[in-house]
């Protein structure tokens, strides 16, 4: 497994990259190997927000790219979270793999073995102002999400704005 960790707005120190290739070390025994690791770490400048380590993974695998995002008041306590957090993904990846194999070969129905749909555990509503995409830039480094959600002030459309790895923004507009 290739780990490599990156800062944004923090020094990453021996400690820390040996203390992540540790943590996520567990995850090799996993996962097929070449994986690819990616971790940035980053300290929000928000004096608002109490949980302001944050630990974000990008793992690519032979199947889908796992993704996660922790936070605490401590640089450890979020690696590990995300650590947490990568094996629950990895290990609801290995039994869709072995579900979906063991249906390939007794040759049974799709409808034959239950899907665990998705659920949705929260609900939001809110009132979308128009805006032009660099107020929702500004309104999206003051709520410190990753995404805003906003109405365009020059199409009227739904767009979303976004933080990207890089540290730009992004903008997804309807076609």
């Amino acid at each position: 497994m290739r780990l490599q960790v990156k800062g944004k707005n923090v020094e990453v120190t021996e400690a820390i990259q040996e203390y992540a290739e540790r943590k996520l070390g567990k995850l090799a025994r996993q996962l097929a190997d070449p994986t690819r690791v990616e971790l940035e770490l980053t300290i929000e400048r928000n004096p608002s927000i109490a949980a302001n380590h944050v630990a974000e993974a990008t793992v690519w695998t032979k199947g889908p790219v796992l993704r996660a995002r922790e936070a605490s008041s401590d640089m450890k306590a979020s690696i590990d979270l995300l650590t947490d957090k990568l094996e629950r993904q990895v290990k609801r990846y290995r039994q869709k793999r072995r579900h979906e194999h063991e249906r390939h070969a007794n040759n049974a129905s799709p409808a034959a073995l239950p899907e665990e749909a998705p659920m949705i555990v929260k609900t939001k509503q809110f009132t979308l102002t128009p805006l032009t995409p660099e107020d929702a830039v500004l309104q999206l480094e003051l709520v410190g999400h990753d995404f805003y959600v906003f109405r365009n002030a020059d199409s009227g459309e739904i767009n979303v704005v976004y933080r990207r790895a890089d540290g730009g923004y992004g903008l997804i507009e309807p076609a």
